[in-house]
């Protein structure tokens, strides 16, 4: 089991929050997930993309959840369960023309007794922060990450890229969108960050570090970090799940 913290905020422009996210611990299995999910899609269909992602990514892990598995057994539920939520959206948005083409990026975790599991498709992201730093597990699916790994751009210039917010792959608009899935060691006391790219364009990796590290009560982190995403003009949802390994 592992404590935590969750937040999530419309932002300063946006008129409504598409992003979601879910934490439960699951009592048969000692196991605890967290999920984020951002969706888009029109004015109603990214709400409903990441409500359905989370919804039925929760409903299918837990489903086969079970005490004994191993890191790569919990690998290949998450994939599994990211599979089943992606095709309950495609089929949500072929059965109704409001909801054509919406989508919705995942980031999830799912802890064992040596770490975490790690799902993502789209840009949202999850880091490891601990005492000695801040390192991203993921790898962002879209058109600026290609840039940053040709060289193109810096890390710090896809931050502020005009066309940062293009995702190359995302759950919903392709039936076929494969997750990526990642076993990260960590120990007592390191923390894994969840999170929306509404953070992360807002928030600098040292803001995240230094405010969970350092910035005070773990209690209120998440409020620290939302007021740094609004200080730095927060033109996005805001949504992020902090996970302490006990």
């Amino acid at each position: 089991m592992m404590e935590i913290w969750s937040m999530t905020d419309v932002g300063l422009v946006r008129k409504e929050n598409q992003d979601a996210f879910a934490t439960m611990q699951h009592e048969a299995s000692g196991r605890t997930i967290g999920v984020v999910c951002d969706g888009m899609g029109g004015a109603a269909g990214g709400q409903v993309a990441s409500r359905l992602a989370i919804d039925v990514y929760i409903q299918e892990v837990t489903a086969h959840l079970q005490p004994d598995m191993t890191p790569e057994q919990l690998r290949e539920v998450s994939s599994y369960a990211v599979s089943v939520a992606n095709r309950a959206i495609w089929e949500a948005a072929e059965s109704n023309p409001d909801y054509r083409g919406m989508g919705t990026t995942l980031v999830s975790a799912i802890s064992y007794e040596g770490g975490v599991v790690v799902t993502n498709v789209g840009d949202s992201r999850a880091y490891h922060i601990t005492s000695s730093g801040i390192t991203r597990i993921t790898r962002d699916h879209s058109l600026v990450e290609r840039m940053v790994e040709r060289g193109d751009i810096t890390e710090e210039e896809a931050r502020r890229h005009p066309n940062r917010n293009l995702i190359t792959r995302a759950l919903g608009p392709d039936m076929s969108a494969l997750s990526d899935g990642y076993i990260h060691p960590m120990a007592s006391g390191e923390f894994l960050l969840l999170c929306s790219d509404g953070l992360v364009d807002t928030v600098t990796d040292q803001e995240m570090l230094f405010e969970v590290i350092h910035g005070g009560e773990l209690s209120t982190c998440m409020d620290r970090l939302l007021a740094i995403a609004k200080s730095h003009g927060a033109s996005d949802n805001v949504t992020a799940v902090l996970m302490q390994k006990r």
